[in-house]
Parts: structure tokens; sequence; C-alpha cells
């Protein structure tokens, strides 16, 4: 059975000396960050910390969130994901819901805690890991051993998915499969591959990516400030020679874009991925125009699913193995029909304390086959691909026709005075909702023109019928739209 920890073990061994791990001023082989996280689960089983004990970690990206995970994952602990935007009150209910046995992180942000806590990053941790033992001693480790990520999805409190590490670490957390012994076979025998991570550890993109490389024996450059930078970023990727730039949508690779088609860099990127929101086209053609060569892969998925696929073209996306659309009964469409994206086989156990929700999300089909709902809608090719038309949740209802948002956004940002743009659903009196384009144009748009473009592609219901003008389209902290305060602009 697959378990993170004894691939990372694995590799460690076999390449102890080679670079794992850039965060800011430190720089660790994979000998030191696998003898560092020892210590932290050796401090973990002193605080009585046992396999399937949850433990927080709140903390902007360093090195010690990934020793403490690493850490846990050793004991068969769970690491859980605490987001360091979150209020006292909204970390309140996650430390309730996930029931933790305490937190990790930085002395700043654990004042908005209350109950248990461990030392705080820095000297006290340093203390704590300096009396605990760099031995790897540890009982056996299972497949079963638990991954839990709490994900806000686009409505209601966070819900905590609960994960087998095995099936993660297979559905993304690795392109490999396998037995542990070949894998860190195949990650000793690769080049160490210099992998740029700059979405936060305390989200399933930021995780996986630097997973995904460590699976492969390279070395992880975490983004370690607390604002993105786009020269900044770039001048890092330039001073590590990063081969690979990991984003989170649009909200990181657009200034990035916008910034290399300014003026050039002395980079070795040969890839830029992306995930957890799409790239728009606008995106694409610009780092292809400023990176001639370099290769995009654009992937979908989410924390219910893992990783769905990488992009054909828009939004059209080449299906993982065990992906499918399913229709009303749960059971596969065929080529030209539409339902909703789900994945079979590695998929997560449930939701945390949430019965009525794992029953919705996590079904079975007639044929006894289980699946996990990805919650958005798609249109079955006959190739082994899906176009993703939209989330359910967020689908428009005007004049009894239904418009997926992200449909009508990719129309809108390719309009070439558009920098970006989201579309919500504005209350009407007659069609019930109006499609409503928030956009950020580099000049003032006027809705007739922004029409006019729309209709050239969209059906006449889908182009919008309103259009508010903003400096700046906000995003939430992992690089996704942010349509909670799209919609405060309608009040």
């Amino acid at each position: 059975m697959i378990n993170p920890a004894d691939l990372f073990e694995h590799v460690a061994d076999a390449v102890p000396d080679r670079l794992a791990l850039v965060a800011g001023e430190v720089r660790l082989t994979y000998r030191a960050l696998d003898e560092r996280a020892n210590r932290v689960a050796h401090w973990l089983l002193s605080q009585g910390v046992r396999r399937g004990t949850n433990v927080g970690i709140l903390s902007w990206n360093r090195a010690e969130w990934l020793e403490c995970m690493i850490g846990c994952f050793k004991i068969g602990a769970a690491p859980v994901n605490l987001n360091y935007r979150y209020t006292a009150r909204e970390l309140a209910h996650l430390l309730s819901d996930s029931g933790c046995a305490l937190v990790l992180g930085e002395a700043d942000l654990l004042g908005a805690v209350e109950g248990p806590r461990a030392p705080a990053f820095g000297e006290p941790y340093e203390k704590a890991l300096a009396l605990a033992s760099p031995e790897r001693d540890f009982g056996p480790r299972s497949g079963d051993d638990p991954y839990l990520l709490y994900t806000g999805g686009t409505t209601g409190l966070p819900k905590g998915v609960m994960w087998r590490q095995e099936d993660i670490f297979l559905a993304a957390m690795s392109v490999y499969s396998g037995p542990i012994g070949s894998v860190a076979e195949l990650a000793v025998g690769a080049e160490a591959l210099r992998f740029q991570v700059h979405a936060p550890l305390m989200h399933g993109n930021g995780q996986w990516s630097t997973w995904i490389c460590f699976s492969a024996g390279g070395t992880v450059i975490l983004w370690t400030e607390r604002h993105f930078d786009a020269v900044r970023v770039l001048e890092l990727a330039v001073r590590e020679r990063s081969q690979v730039l990991s984003f989170a949508g649009d909200g990181m690779a657009h200034p990035v874009a916008d910034e290399l088609v300014r003026r050039p860099y002395p980079l070795e990127v040969f890839s830029i991925g992306s995930g957890g929101s799409p790239l728009s086209a606008s995106v694409q053609d610009k780092i292809r125009t400023a990176l001639p060569g370099v290769m995009i892969v654009d992937t979908f998925g989410g924390s219910e699913t893992g990783a769905l696929g990488a992009a054909v073209e828009g939004q059209r996306f080449r299906l993982a193995p065990g992906f499918a659309v399913l229709g009303p009964s749960f059971l596969p469409v065929g080529p030209g029909e539409s339902g909703v994206l789900a994945r079979s086989g590695h998929i997560p156990i449930g939701y945390l304390n949430d019965p009525e929700k794992s029953a919705a999300t996590f079904v079975t089909g007639p044929d006894g086959v289980r699946w996990a709902l990805q919650g958005d809608h798609a249109a079955a090719g006959d190739d082994g691909t899906a176009e993703v038309l939209g989330r359910g949740s967020m689908v428009i209802n005007t004049g009894a026709e239904k418009v997926f948002p992200e449909e009508v956004e990719t129309v809108v940002r390719a309009h070439p005075d558009v920098y970006d743009a989201l579309v919500i659903g504005a209350p009407d009196p007659r069609f019930g909702q109006r499609v409503t384009a928030v956009v950020a144009a580099t000049r003032t748009l006027t809705l007739e023109e922004l029409g006019t473009h729309c209709r050239a592609s969209l059906a006449g219901y889908k182009v919008p019928r309103e259009l508010i003008l903003v400096p700046e389209i906000r995003r939430t902290p992992v690089g996704k739209l942010d349509y909670a305060w799209a919609r405060t602009l309608l009040e």
C-alpha cells in the first residue's frame, strides 16, 4: 500500500544530499528535511499524538509547514490546513469541527486560536525539535492512514474532506503509480527538477504541487512572501534556475504573463502549470508569446476528486482515469450528452461530521460503482474529453434559461480591452436573474461594446445585460474568483 511518508523516506535514502526545499533563506537537503520531520514526529508523539489524531497547521508558506506535514504523515496523524485569513470565529468553528489535538503555527496567527496549541514556529519550535530524536524509528504505516483537507467550497462553512493517504496520493500527489520502491527508483533516476510553488500550503493546490515534486525527487522552491509579486516571482525563478512554475489560475499567472511581456527574464522555465482555477486563453497567449515553446499544463479538479485532467483547449479537458460525465441516474452519459463530472476509484471516504453532505456528494450508481461528484457540469466528448460548462451552484437562471458563469467569463475575457472578469446573476423582476459582468478593463468599456463582442460567441440570453466596471477583480487567497465580494457590488 502506498503511503507518502514511506515514499519520502525512500527518496531521502536514495538521494540524501539532493536539495529538497528552498523556502526563503532556508535550504534543506532530503536528509535534513527528513531528520527535521523525524524530530517533529517524535515531539508530536511526546504530546500524545497518535495515528488518526488531527493536528492543525496555521501558517504562511514556510519550511516548517512541510516539516510538520511530513512529521504527521510519519506517525499516521492528519495535518489540518487552517486558513491564515480566517477570523477567530471561523477558526473556532474549524478547530471544533476537526477536533485538532493541538495547533502548530506562527506566533502572530496563534493569538486567534482558542484551545490547545503547540510551540510557535521560531525559537520555541526549534527548542522543542532540539530535544526530540532525529531517528526514524516509527511503527508500520498504512495506505489507510488519514489525509484531511478543508475546503471552503462556494457556499457555507468549510468542510473537511476525508481521504485515505493512498487514495489522495494516487489521485493528486504523484505523477506515478505503482509500488513505493519503483516510484522511488524512478525519482532517483530522473533529473532533479526545480519546481517553484506559489499557492498557499493551506490549499490543496500548494500541497499537491509540492508532493508531485517530492515524489519525483525534485527540488521545491516555495514562495514564502506574504503578498504575490510578479517581479519578485520571476527574480526568484532566475536566481534558483527554476524549471517549472506552478500557479493557481489567472490570479497568479496573469500578472506574471504581463511582466514577461513587459521585459525579458533569463529563465530556464520549460513548463508552467496551473490548478484550482483555469487559465484564460489571453493569459496563455501572453505566456507563449513571451516564452516560445513553453509547455502549459492547465489542470482541473477539486478537493473531493483530486486532479481531473489537463486542458486540451479552452474549457475542454482530457479526463484522467476514473473520471466520467454522469447523468441523473449516476451512470456515464454518451458523447454529446451533458451531466455532472465525477470520479470513481481513488476517492474520499466522505466529509468529516457531515453525513448529509457526504451522501449528496459521494454516491453509488445502480451498477454498484461509487462516485465523488465534482459539482461541475460538463458535456462528454467522443475522444476521452469533456467540456466543462460550470459549477451547478453558480448557475444563473434567467427567464427559465440556465447560464453557467464560466462560459460567459471565457468569452468576456477574450475582449481585447478586458483584463479580468467574473460573471454573476443579479436579481431581475422580470427574468428572475440577469447576467451581470464585473469587469476590470484597460479603458472605459461600455455594455454595448461588450454585448457586441459576446454575441459573436454566445446565445442572446447568455450575453451580459449589466456591466460593473471595477479597478480590480478580487480573488480569494488561493487565486479563485471571489464571487461573494462581487455580489456585494449589487447591494
